[in-house]
């Protein structure tokens, strides 16, 4: 998936990132080579679906600058990723399925 927007220090940025987790309010995404802070909005792009979220927290994994995050959805959506899956399907549980499909 592609993640867009501004890193810590303002600049603009458009970069690959991947899936680790994903709910149906949120996600855990993994390969951002940018420092965001919390409460920084992210656009989020895939399968032609634009969708913004909020960063929740991020964590530096190592040295050469790869980071985690974790993002809530901006606003309400019924099918955020577009996998055809109910909030009900997206529960501990039954997230393995619908992650397996996703990155």
């Amino acid at each position: 998936m592609r993640v867009r927007g501004r890193d810590a220090s303002g600049a603009l940025f458009e970069e690959l990132a991947h899936t680790l987790d994903l709910t149906a309010t949120g996600a855990r995404l993994g390969a951002i080579r940018h420092q965001l802070k919390t409460l920084d909005t992210l656009v989020v792009l895939f399968r032609q679906r634009r969708v913004e979220f909020s960063v929740v927290w991020t964590r530096l994994l190592d040295e050469r600058g790869e980071h985690q995050v974790g993002l809530e959805l901006v606003a309400q959506e019924s099918d955020p990723w577009g996998l055809g899956v109910s909030h009900a399907d997206m529960q501990p549980g039954a997230q393995a399925s619908a992650v397996s499909g996703a990155a």
